[in-house]
């Protein structure tokens, strides 16, 4: 976890099966993904000016892909900061453990698919920014 930097955090294109009837966006283990989907998980009806995540993971890959709307990802490894604005279906946010995301500026009606390499355990959360710093 601990080498990982801001600059490991990419944006990945997915394909995209276009037809007269609308797009299709498929996602697959290890040929789209770095990683195999344990989870997926949704957030949505996000008050205006509320922010999401402010955490990192130990072990946790996580995915993020704007299904509808736009938000931005605050990115930190504890060095380095980056921002990331998503805002399109077939581009997602691949986030490796270690590090520190946030979710903000969610747009209305925002929809973030989050696709996690593994199941909920909160032992592998890490939600103090002072113990993340440690860490790191």
């Amino acid at each position: 976890m601990r080498d990982e930097t801001v600059y490991n955090c990419s944006i990945i294109e997915l394909s995209q099966i276009s037809n007269r009837a609308g797009n299709i966006t498929p996602v697959t283990n290890f040929e789209n993904l770095p990683f195999s989907i344990s989870r997926v998980f949704y957030l949505y009806d996000i008050p205006g000016g509320e922010d999401r995540g402010a955490h990192a993971h130990l072990e946790c890959h996580q995915f993020l892909i704007a299904v509808g709307g736009s938000f931005d990802v605050e990115l930190d490894d504890g060095r380095n900061k980056k921002n990331v604005s998503l805002n399109r279906p077939n581009f997602g946010l691949h986030i490796p453990p270690g590090i520190w995301a946030a979710e903000k500026n969610f747009s209305s009606g925002a929809v973030c698919l989050v696709l996690a390499s593994h199941k909920y355990e909160e032992n592998d959360y890490i939600r103090d920014y002072n113990e993340f710093k440690k860490i790191k």
